[in-house]
């Protein structure tokens, strides 16, 4: 049996002592919003009005991306590094997650909710099809055999992109078509950072596992570095479609530097992104439904 959470976000949950409490936590409750976010995101920017923002797809979309989609990802990574996992002290030991059980009925709902996700196709346009279709490959492939990308360095940091995806379903399933490419490759930039900058944590448990990452490639000091250059990037590339998207990503750089001069260790700091990320994704969402009730 997994040790259970222990933090307040245990008040919210289900024990993961049953096995829907145990999903649930599988799942990351606290990176539900890295994928859900993006739908919100996306289907503010394609809506034409308040209308759209509570269309039937819409708001199905972002119940997907909430929760199934998130056991379907976290599940297959689960299942692929229950051996590796043994040595993470984010698992179990940090009272955040919880370690792999490895039975048949939850095996099952890990495949179910990656299968639920094609009911969404009759509804999409073509874009959105391939974007859904890449988002599941991804997501098995990340962790997977025969691509593992995640044993990679930089295929791992690359195909982080996967939590950009969500977003291009949503925006193609509103507008009926792709979001401007300079959006859909800043934020891919920014994931490829964010990836990287939560492997961190994890470099010491992955060498001595064997495991090669871009983090463990590059060494923390040099890790950070890459992760600035990446979201820096994001921040340039979305300042093409918006200055104020620009200045939003520029925040991450300069936390980086941040946390560096003041010495923050980051296992501390990994778990303030969520809420970073959220506050973030917040403002852009904010921006794009005052842009779009002015008209």
């Amino acid at each position: 049996m997994p040790e259970v959470p222990t933090d307040r976000l245990a008040a919210l949950l289900p024990s993961a002592e049953s096995r829907v409490g145990y999903l649930l936590w599988l799942s990351r409750p606290r990176f539900w919003l890295y994928l859900a976010g993006p739908v919100i995101v996306g289907v503010t920017y394609a809506a034409d009005g308040p209308a759209d923002l509570f269309s039937p797809v819409a708001v199905a979309l972002f119940a997907y991306f909430l929760v199934p989609a998130n056991v379907f990802l976290y599940g297959v990574n689960d299942v692929f590094d229950a051996e590796v996992d043994e040595h993470n002290p984010k698992k179990d030991e940090s009272g955040k997650e919880v370690s792999f059980r490895g039975d048949r009925a939850v095996l099952a709902a890990v495949i179910s909710s990656g299968v639920l996700a094609l009911a969404f196709a009759p509804a999409l346009p073509a874009a959105g099809v391939l974007a859904l279709a890449a988002w599941l490959v991804l997501s098995v492939e990340y962790s997977a055999p025969p691509a593992r990308f995640k044993t990679t360095p930089l295929l791992d940091s690359l195909s982080n992109g996967l939590y950009v995806l969500p977003g291009v379903v949503a925006y193609a399933a509103v507008a009926g078509g792709l979001p401007p490419l300079a959006a859909v490759a800043g934020g891919w930039l920014w994931t490829m950072g964010m990836h990287t900058f939560s492997a961190i944590p994890d470099v010491e448990p992955d060498r001595e596992a064997g495991i090669r990452t871009t983090a463990t490639a590059l060494g923390e000091r040099r890790a950070y570095y890459y992760c600035a250059a990446c979201w820096l990037a994001a921040a340039v590339v979305f300042a093409a479609v918006h200055w104020a998207f620009g200045a939003l990503l520029a925040l991450y750089p300069l936390l980086v530097f941040g946390l560096l001069a003041a010495g923050v260790d980051v296992d501390r700091a990994y778990w303030w992104y969520p809420a970073i990320n959220t506050a973030v994704g917040t403002a852009f969402t904010l921006l794009g439904l005052w842009v779009m009730l002015r008209g």
